[in-house]
């Protein structure tokens, strides 16, 4: 039985967009005949809630993941490569335990380099996985600034990961377009495209009347958003297409789930909005109860802002979406255009652009007689091209490449 070892920055039990891709990847391949396991970064323990206790090895969802235990200090720059020496000994350490056979590292380019430092050591192919470029992502969250230093450094060590890989796995073509603008063969790279595990999440959940009583939307047509609240999510161009959706039709509101770094920033603006009336803030809820959110909204939209981070990579929450049988509409950036098929499986708007929303939304929300076919459409799509039980089989030819590289053959054949 092949072992794979996926050197992770973080894991279960955190909830992130990142932790479900690595559990579904993880989960899709023990049910394949693979023995999976995972190495986590300094980072995951810094990301727990204060007081959190961690082990060495801890199992969470059937998953063992074994932990990097030291702490890491000094001034940036330095800390970032003592990070990847702290990683590099953990995985070492799992390594003489476990035996793996390939070393499957996942972005940032920290978890890349540190694979690498080890892979070479032992004799072990690494495949080094993009789910987005970390500096792009900084950019977008409102952290870094493109062209500084950091951003420049970030690049570099990003280029200097998959360089180094054996094989090189992005989520989409936007992220392979890039690598393969920079001068990497595109042999090398496969797509691993974003999936759902449609066992898990493809099976929706009745309303519940007591819930949609209590938020306000008996009887209306609901428009929502569930997610993290980021600056690049577009959410306050929503929030402004409001009051122009209500003048279309007055029973549309608007359910907001989640929170994040421009969370206050949506309240003042709701505050402050004729449409304040018709917009419903839920909060932050437990991962267990999301499928009840998703059960009160008929049309989940997605916003996005036209920049190089959602040009280049797919999200997941579309594709979670169509899964539960709800309507998506989303900004026609380029990350929402790899998944929906303007007018098929989804409604695709453009992006920054409020009253353009606001008249997609309308129109949608309007044409009851599609939406039966359009949602049938959209979950079929993501049942047979975004499933991970079939999206984790792409992995498998590469995988047997880098085992016996004789085989010969481009990554790419895969993707």
């Amino acid at each position: 039985m092949t072992r794979i070892l996926h050197v992770l920055d973080h894991s279960l039990p955190l909830h992130s967009g990142y932790a479900f891709r690595t559990r579904a990847i993880m989960t899709a391949q023990q049910r394949a005949g693979l023995d999976v396991r995972g190495v986590t970064s300094i980072r995951h323990q810094a990301s727990l809630a204060k007081g959190a206790t961690v082990e060495p090895v801890e199992v969470h969802d059937g998953l063992t993941f074994h932990r990097t235990m030291e702490t890491v200090t000094g001034p940036p720059g330095l800390r970032e490569w003592r990070d990847i020496a702290a990683l590099a000994r953990a995985i070492e350490a799992t390594c003489a335990i476990w035996k793996p056979d390939i070393l499957h590292a996942h972005s940032p380019a920290l978890d890349g380099l540190a694979a690498l430092r080890v892979g070479r050591k032992l004799g072990l192919p690494v495949l080094y996985e993009i789910r987005a470029f970390w500096e792009d992502a900084a950019v977008g969250n409102g952290t870094g600034t493109q062209g500084s230093p950091k951003y420049w450094l970030t690049r570099q060590m990003e280029s200097r990961a998959v360089a180094g890989a054996d094989a090189v796995a992005v989520i989409c073509e936007g992220l392979r377009t890039d690598l393969i603008e920079r001068g990497f063969p595109a042999a090398k790279i496969m797509v691993s495209p974003n999936g759902v595990d449609m066992e898990m999440f493809g099976t929706p959940v009745p309303a519940d009347p007591a819930r949609a009583e209590a938020l306000g939307l008996t009887g209306k047509t609901v428009i929502g958003f569930i997610g993290s609240f980021y600056p690049y999510e577009g959410l306050d161009d929503l929030i402004a297409a409001m009051p122009m959706l209500l003048m279309r039709n007055a029973d549309i509101r608007l359910l907001l789930v989640g929170g994040g770094p421009a969370e206050d920033a949506l309240r003042a603006q709701v505050a402050a909005s004729p449409a304040a009336h018709a917009i419903c803030f839920a909060g932050r809820v437990p991962h267990h109860e999301v499928e009840q959110y998703y059960s009160l909204i008929d049309i989940l939209a997605y916003p996005r802002k036209a920049m190089r981070l959602t040009e280049l990579v797919t999200p997941l929450k579309p594709l979670e979406a169509m899964a539960q049988g709800r309507l998506v509409a989303a900004s026609d950036v380029g990350g929402h255009r790899e998944l929906i098929a303007d007018g098929v499986t989804g409604t695709l708007f453009p992006a920054d652009d409020p009253a353009a929303m606001a008249t997609a939304l309308a129109d949608l929300a309007d044409a009851r007689d599609i939406w039966d076919v359009r949602r049938e459409a959209a979950r079929r799509f993501v049942a047979e091209e975004r499933n991970w039980a079939r999206n984790v089989q792409r992995y498998q030819p590469v995988y047997q490449r880098m085992l016996d590289p004789q085989a010969g053959g481009a990554v790419s054949d895969a993707a």
